[in-house]
């Protein structure tokens, strides 16, 4: 779904620049020619269906030379079938090689696209209950700061901000860094330590250690004496949270076949969104505890899911790609039958991946890749485009409301019992309208879902500021807020959600795409703690009316943004995501100003005209850094 075409999967489409794939299909049989030959600005086009174009003799002797040094010669004439099917996805029908039950078996990926081996769905649940995890981690302190920021005599008085012991700015200097503590950790240590953690230990092992730390550290927030000891509490719980948001999905992709991917990818963010429930559900069940065990409760309450995944992890296959890459290519082949429904498919997955591993170490080899990131025209525009969207998941407001829900809610006239409640109702609807983005995200396409929530993020933004000039005495002060706060979980669950990790996954191209999500990772973790550290002193100088319209004005900046500096990606083949990156940014935002001003014309003025052709075609500087 989201990542089917442009995730390196046999039979991506090819367009443009025959020279390019001439070049890539000398360099791939006997994974022989070097990569330096093709512009840094096409280097994605290496890698569409780089088993295209060579002569059977010759992709026969490729397999074999496999084969026979990878010790799986007894699967050799497998992964000769598996060889062509891969070559030409589509036209597997017309090989004689094939047996009418080989035949029928990859005709039903097509017709029977969910009937799967057990195995990949015990790994999906496995990765769906590590979301989950996640999404407890982010909002379970929901409810429980209000009980311990009086326990520890931090604020006494919720809706001033003020106690006997600090004045208003120090409460809220550290209401912000508890808060906030677990995304310090992740933007400026966790992110980092993925690249290591998965080279030494794997995609599972990351996964056990991070989810490891999370348990610890839910039994750790649970036994805190002070304030001091709850932040460095949370700060370590946060060690876990960048290395486990960056591996999983990276995981799921990499085992999941790939008429499947995209939305096996997707369950990433909708199992968060019902991990963000299940921390807000957690709040009301151990309300009435005792004040100073309820909260303990429902921080220690996190421990639970990541030990099951701790227990169920192993019993997972490694994940193929990282097994090809340590040179373990024979139980690479292990892992893959596991997960596929026969030895064809996952001879056929197995080499694809192999020779696409190759011509990844060719091309990287000798290559600063984060310099190339920022010096590359094509990757640059694929980094601000990346960036704005990441920085806008943050910047939309929604942590406000994961993180500070109840405390909002107590301010505008609910009790402790009633504000714990309507936060569990924004978790609730945020998990409800995520299932909505597997519908639309292929179909309506990433950038237009932006464009077309961000506007409602600002109405309910400004709607819900604005309700807190009604005097708090009026009941429907009440029920303004909650309606803004409600429907604002509505309109980010399919737009801001689901969409940058899955933009930002596919706009960086493959050889450089480890360091480009490192990148994006850093960055919604980095703004994610600047915005739970500022809340309460927005709020504090500005109001709620101030504050909540600060990220209105925002969703507005983010439209803009979007509309002139983030293509769309959706549907778009390796190479078209080259063309596509290697626009100018000046001609990328003059195009949708003018497209802009079309749709405009058509759909309201109701004029006949032209379809606009794509922005990127006719374009003289196309592969040119600019």
């Amino acid at each position: 779904m989201a990542d089917q075409k442009n995730e390196s999967s046999p039979g991506s489409s090819t367009i443009g620049n025959e020279a390019v794939h001439s070049e890539k299909r000398a360099s791939v049989g006997g994974y022989g020619a070097a990569p330096d030959a093709v512009p840094r600005d096409k280097l994605n086009a290496m890698f569409e269906n780089p088993l295209g174009g060579i002569p059977r003799e010759q992709l026969f002797a490729d397999v074999d030379k496999f084969c026979t040094e990878n010790n799986l010669i007894e699967y050799q004439e497998t992964f000769r079938k598996g060889a062509l099917v891969a070559q030409d996805p589509s036209g597997y029908q017309h090989l004689d090689v094939l047996s009418d039950d080989e035949k029928r078996v990859l005709e039903e990926e097509h017709t029977h696209k969910w009937r799967h081996p057990k195995q990949l769905y015990y790994l999906v649940i496995m990765c769906s209950l590590c979301a989950a995890v996640q999404g407890m981690d982010e909002t379970v302190n929901n409810g429980a700061q209000t009980f311990y920021l009086k326990r520890f005599n931090v604020v006494t008085d919720s809706k001033t901000n003020t106690s006997d012991r600090f004045d208003v700015n120090m409460a809220n200097y550290i209401t912000g860094l508890v808060v906030g503590a677990p995304y310090l950790a992740c933007a400026v240590l966790g992110c980092w330590l993925t690249a290591p953690l998965n080279s030494l230990f794997g995609r599972r092992g990351t996964i056990f250690i991070s989810c490891l730390i999370a348990a610890l550290a839910s039994i750790w927030e649970g036994v805190a004496n002070s304030w001091v000891n709850l932040f460095v509490a949370r700060f370590f719980l946060g060690l876990g949270i960048g290395s486990k948001s960056t591996t999983t999905p990276v995981y799921a992709a990499e085992c999941s076949p790939p008429l499947i991917r995209g939305a096996l990818v997707m369950m990433w963010q909708m199992w968060t969104a019902f991990g963000i429930m299940l921390g807000n559900i957690m709040g009301v069940a151990f309300l009435n505890v005792g004040h100073d065990l309820n909260w303990r409760l429902m921080l220690g309450s996190t421990v639970v899911l990541p030990l099951v995944v701790c227990a169920q992890v192993y019993l997972c296959p490694e994940s193929p790609r990282w097994l090809i890459k340590k040179n373990r290519v024979d139980k690479a082949f292990h892992a893959f039958q596991r997960i596929r429904g026969s030895d064809l498919q996952a001879a056929r997955d197995l080499y694809y991946c192999y020779v696409n591993v190759e011509i990844e170490r060719k091309v990287s080899r000798g290559r600063n890749l984060v310099k190339e990131m920022f010096t590359v025209g094509r990757n640059r525009r694929a980094a601000l485009a990346s960036w704005i969207v990441m920085f806008m998941q943050q910047f939309c407001g929604v942590n406000v409301i994961a993180y500070y829900s109840t405390t909002i809610f107590l301010n505008s006239g609910f009790s402790e019992s009633s504000a714990l409640l309507a936060s569990m109702g924004t978790g609730i609807l945020n998990w409800v309208f995520a299932i909505p983005a597997f519908l639309t995200i292929d179909s309506f396409g990433r950038r237009n879902l932006l464009l077309f929530t961000y506007p409602f993020l600002a109405i309910f933004l400004f709607w819900t500021g604005f309700s807190f000039w009604i005097d708090e005495l009026k009941p429907k002060r009440v029920a303004m807020v909650t309606t803004g706060m409600y429907l604002f979980e509505v309109f980010y669950s399919p737009g801001s959600g689901p969409v940058p990790f899955t933009y930002s996954a596919e706009a960086f191209p493959l050889h450089i795409r480890e360091v480009g999500m490192s990148f994006a990772t850093a960055t919604t973790w980095t703004f994610n703690f600047i915005l739970s550290f500022t809340w309460p002193m927005l709020r504090t100088s500005f109001k709620d009316q101030g504050a909540f319209a600060w990220y209105a004005v925002w969703c507005l900046i983010g439209w803009v943004g979007v509309l002139l500096f983030v293509p769309e990606t959706k549907a778009l083949t390796l190479e078209e995501l080259d063309q596509v990156f290697s626009v100018p940014t000046w001609k990328h935002a003059s195009y949708h100003i003018k497209a802009a001003m079309h749709t405009f014309r058509v759909k309201v003025l109701r004029q006949k005209l032209p379809p606009m052709p794509k922005f990127w075609q006719g374009d003289e500087n196309l592969g040119k850094s600019f």
